[in-house]
């Protein structure tokens, strides 16, 4: 992972809250927010909760006694899902790595984390705090994204850029956000950390934007791929914004556009 892959600053956190939580994230904090509520759990911890996309579903769909924690490593991006939910007093926000939990043993009947475990810099680590946090018959819920062949317009965005800094291709896409989907490897971490009743489920859906205009402003200014570009061209942030939105734009029409993502989910107990 580069130093750059998990830095969601300046206006990052904004685009990536505004533009890509409809684009990809939205049904899948549905999703999580569907599993969460079927368990019934009394006390939740939320880890890597970026903008709060899965803590608007969760808290949502669940009743209004319910002890809930909100973390997240980044405080740019904590400070949006707060603001989002500032009424709603069954929250408690908190700075926290996923890796070190602040909270004693055996806190909580369910922790979630959407689309966080690509970024833990150990992630044996990070699943070994899940499970100590976890009461003894409690759950852990979580989702990573398939490999970035899955993910239609995150690898054609990648593709054109490749075109425009062929020297230095920005892969932030590829290595981190869709750099840790192998089934095996995501098990067998799993049951290093103490969990022993796991299960994988893949998950299609649709990626669905007004324009192909609306898709590259996401990819290519609310994520780290930004930092990369402007690492290698600062220049180039807009041009390179707008040869993704042509590469889309000739493929799906534009717009609507729509293209399939997939992401793998995964239930796991101790």
């Amino acid at each position: 992972m580069s130093s750059t892959d998990k830095v969601f600053a300046g206006s990052i956190p904004k685009i990536y809250d505004e533009y890509l939580v409809p684009l990809i994230f939205a049904h899948y904090a549905a999703d999580i927010a569907r599993r969460v509520a079927a368990l019934s759990p009394s006390t939740l911890l939320e880890t890597a909760a970026g903008t709060g996309a899965v803590t608007r579903a969760v808290t949502a769909a669940l009743p209004p006694g319910i002890r809930y924690v909100a973390t997240d490593l980044n405080e740019p991006m904590l400070a949006i899902a707060a603001q989002r939910q500032a009424d709603d007093n069954r929250i408690t926000w908190r700075p926290a790595d996923a890796t070190a939990l602040p909270f004693d043993d055996a806190a909580f009947d369910v922790v979630c984390c959407q689309f966080g475990a690509m970024f833990f810099p150990d992630r044996i680590k990070g699943y070994a705090e899940a499970k100590r946090v976890l009461r003894p018959e409690g759950t852990f819920v979580f989702n990573v994204w398939d490999r970035i062949e899955e993910n239609v317009f995150a690898d054609e965005a990648t593709a054109v850029l490749g075109k425009i800094f062929p020297d230095d291709p920005p892969r932030f896409m590829a290595r981190t956000p869709h750099g840790y989907h192998d089934k095996a490897v995501i098990n067998a971490d799993l049951e290093q950390a103490g969990f022993r009743h796991i299960s994988i489920e893949t998950l299609p859906a649709v990626s669905r934007a007004p324009t192909p205009e609306y898709v590259a402003f996401a990819y290519c200014q609310g994520t780290p791929l930004r930092n990369e570009i402007e690492a290698r061209d600062a220049s180039k942030l807009e041009a390179a914004t707008d040869a993704v939105a042509e590469a889309i734009r000739m493929r799906h029409g534009p717009g609507p556009v729509e293209a399939r993502i997939q992401a793998l989910v995964i239930t796991a107990r101790p």
